[in-house]
């Protein structure tokens, strides 16, 4: 194709609607995102049901604007991308019926798109990704470190065994009687405590590349217990810097571990947990240190949006690697199995 092509991605795997319209897999001419936080904070959480019902509500209109502020036509569109997995099973089939609908209208191809793939595939929306790569995903449902050998390949060598980051984080947040999502405030307090509590780190074995926070959010009940039963106040800031200080240290460590073992030419940070300022730093920090060229997408492209979505899109458009109309959402769609070649 010697013109410019559009794809048009929907997201809706938790609680953002998003729908963006991307030219030639990198250029970003609208990404709109329709969030629900306020709607869940009064619960503490993500209420799946909620959730898409809200999707329901908003996918029409967030389909309108995402095209006029694209400055396109809907014949202009060359496929339609979708959010297939992984995530909330209902949140997921308000996009995958829409997608479907806008794929048959238009007479367009349909993407079948992983959620994780999209954020590893937010950085290529800022840089050029180096092969092999290693991606650090830390989100609110997935802590992983993602091997990829080629474009399009991809390769879990580590994984949470209980909690993800953005888990534990919306945890002890809840434990210190702060806001839903409490990643921000906890990031917040810790980068203004002046002390920190010591709180352990769960490295697991020696060779093992995967993650544990349980015994960390329990450790953070322990101490707010503790100072409970002593009649004192907690001290949230030094808590909450001892909590991020743990978390930080142990999944750095183990990124740059596994990006030297890997032999890995660049380290990818993604997921809605990659906006946590502590974290960035770090990383960055340990990258020039190390000589390791680092991708971070800006804020905006780090949480659920459909820009991402559109960017791993690409990587079946460019191959012709399409799905039918029978497709259907998968809720524990495997992302090494979703890779290029290979469904």
């Amino acid at each position: 194709m010697n013109r410019p092509y559009h794809l048009l991605a929907i997201e809706t795997s938790c609680d953002e609607t998003s729908v963006a319209v991307v030219r030639n897999g990198g250029e970003v001419l609208s990404n709109i995102v329709s969030s629900q936080i306020d709607t869940h904070r009064r619960f503490g959480g993500v209420v799946p049901e909620i959730a898409s019902r809200k999707h329901v509500e908003s996918i029409t209109v967030i389909l309108e604007e995402a095209v006029e502020a694209a400055g396109v036509t809907l014949e202009e569109i060359d496929a339609i991308a979708v959010t297939q997995g992984p995530g909330l099973v209902g949140a997921l089939l308000v996009g995958v019926v829409a997608a479907k609908s806008l794929s048959l209208a238009l007479d367009v191809p349909l993407i079948g798109t992983h959620h994780i793939a999209g954020h590893i595939y937010a950085n290529r929306l800022v840089g050029e990704i180096e092969y092999p790569a290693l991606a650090l995903v830390v989100s609110g449902g997935h802590t992983e470190l993602v091997l990829l050998e080629a474009e399009g390949s991809f390769r879990i060598i580590g994984q949470t065994r209980d909690d993800a980051v953005g888990e534990a984080y919306d945890k002890v947040a809840r434990a210190l009687s702060l806001p839903y999502p409490g990643g921000p405030h906890i990031d917040r307090l810790a980068q203004a405590a002046e002390s920190a509590i010591e709180l352990p780190r769960a490295w697991l074995e020696p060779d093992s590349f995967d993650f544990s926070f349980s015994g960390l959010k329990s450790a953070v009940l322990a101490e707010i217990n503790r100072a409970n039963m002593k009649g004192l106040g907690v001290e949230a800031g030094a808590l909450a810097r001892g909590f991020q200080e743990s978390v930080i240290d142990v999944v750095t460590t183990k990124a740059m571990r596994a990006a030297a073992e890997f032999g890995a030419r660049q380290l990818l940070l993604c997921g809605g947990v990659a906006a946590n300022r502590g974290l960035r730093e770090r990383l960055a920090a340990l990258c020039a240190e190390a000589g390791l060229p680092l991708l971070v997408p800006p804020l905006a492209l780090c949480t659920d949006n459909a820009a991402m979505i559109a960017a791993a899109a690409d990587l079946k458009w460019r191959r012709g690697e399409f799905a039918t109309l029978d497709l259907k959402a998968e809720p524990q769609l495997s992302l090494e199995a979703w890779s290029v070649g290979r469904a």
